[in-house]
């Protein structure tokens, strides 16, 4: 999955679940049962489970190009900048 489709399927998940609890409470609220509520949420995590989790082709629209291993040789790893100890300065 790519940059883009991650962000993707994450805004996807927050609007599907968003959208299901308010769905469930709703109709939960209106025939007074707890447990249509639950249900209709769970029901809800599954299916936005079943959307967001798989690696579906929707989010690879924008795929990485990876170096050439062969070009990892030509380009060397940047090191770690040398941080030695640096002296204060005080103004008196």
């Amino acid at each position: 999955m790519d940059w883009q489709g991650q962000k993707l399927a994450e805004q996807l998940m927050q609007l599907m679940l968003v959208s299901f609890a308010v769905v469930a409470f709703t109709v939960g609220y209106v025939l007074g049962s707890f447990q249509s509520m639950l249900v209709i949420y769970a029901a809800g995590v599954v299916l936005t489970s079943l959307i967001t989790i798989p690696n579906w082709p929707l989010f690879n629209r924008h795929p990485l190009n990876w170096l050439d291993p062969s070009e990892t040789e030509k380009h060397p790893k940047p090191q770690p900048a040398n941080s030695g100890a640096k002296k204060k300065v005080s103004k008196k």
